[in-house]
């Protein structure tokens, strides 16, 4: 029969091989496979060389793959990613459509998944990182709307349709809209890509349609450029103001220049880093926050020298 004493002693006896077990099941990060949506984007271009510059600093391999705006494609560069063995996942879902599907591929291999920029509905990885999309277009188009002298009528070319930055962005521009009732936003469109020769073709359609849109949201920089060309040909008779969103660079040399109004620069180089200390102490066995949302900054021609020197 055991005694107090022995139980005790058995207790004690156990302690130091829980902190063995528990020291044994941390592991360090070596290799993570990085899966973008679309190289051809500058926006999550700059992620990924974030990405791989920060992750070499710390002696860390990233395989990266380039869905190319395609989900099916995606799919199966995840699967062979999970067999190259990688530690982690760093996620940026092609779309909408099966994003769920990298997540839970990883998921059933032990592997963990940081989501970058979109979460996969139904099946989001073990944290999300992304610019609080929300607030920040409810930024941008608080500020179009007043410069436009709180009237007019507004066109919206939306990115593509059901993911995160899409549904957030038109949600945080319907809140600002709320308090400017003489804005009526008369025709709303969706691209594929977020490319900016869909933004020409998508804003050359509503253009045609409503020629007196005196507001144009386009809900990526590319969009706004595309719809900044279309204006162009259009030739107006009035001024039309324009709003982008992201901090392309690109975009923000056309900004300086007057191409269009206004944008929300994302911190692409941040997202990045914090993606890789994700990475890592997810690897480690810590918890980490659902959801890790970052600042964008309202940028107009008056603070985008800051941010064409150094993006942030």
């Amino acid at each position: 029969m055991l005694t107090k004493r022995s139980l005790l002693l058995a207790a004690a006896a156990i302690v130091p091989l829980l902190g063995l077990s528990d020291a044994a099941s941390a592991k360090d990060a070596k290799k993570l496979g990085l899966a973008v949506a679309n190289l051809q984007a500058d926006f999550f271009n700059q992620i990924k060389q974030s990405v791989e510059a920060y992750a070499k600093e710390k002696g860390i391999a990233v395989i990266t793959v380039d869905a190319k705006g395609d989900s099916a494609t995606q799919v199966s560069q995840v699967q062979d990613l999970v067999t190259q063995n990688i530690d982690a996942l760093i996620y940026i879902p092609a779309g909408a459509t099966a994003a769920t599907v990298p997540t839970k591929t990883a998921k059933a291999a032990g592997i963990p998944v940081v989501n970058v920029d979109r979460n996969a509905d139904g099946a989001p990885g073990d944290t999300f990182i992304a610019t609080d999309s929300v607030n920040s277009a409810k930024g941008v188009c608080d500020y179009i709307a007043k410069q436009a002298g709180g009237k007019g009528e507004m066109v919206i070319i939306h990115g593509q349709k059901g993911t995160t930055p899409e549904v957030d962005r038109s949600k945080g521009c319907g809140e600002a809209l709320k308090a400017y009732p003489d804005i009526k936003v008369v025709g709303e469109l969706w691209s594929d890509q977020w490319h900016q020769d869909e933004g020409f073709k998508l804003a050359q359609d509503l253009l045609q349609a409503h020629p007196n849109v005196s507001i144009i949201f386009g809900q990526a920089d590319a969009l706004a450029l595309g719809a900044a060309q279309a204006v162009k040909v259009a030739n107006p008779d009035h001024k039309v103001w324009i709003a982008g969103f992201d901090g392309d660079v690109a975009a923000l040399k056309a900004l300086k220049d007057g191409v269009f109004d206004v944008t929300a620069t994302q911190q692409t180089q941040g997202m990045g880093r914090l993606s890789v200390d994700a990475a890592i102490k997810l690897v480690a066995g810590e918890k980490l926050p659902a959801d890790q949302l970052q600042d964008a900054t309202l940028t107009t021609k008056d603070n985008v020298a800051q941010f064409i020197e150094k993006h942030p």
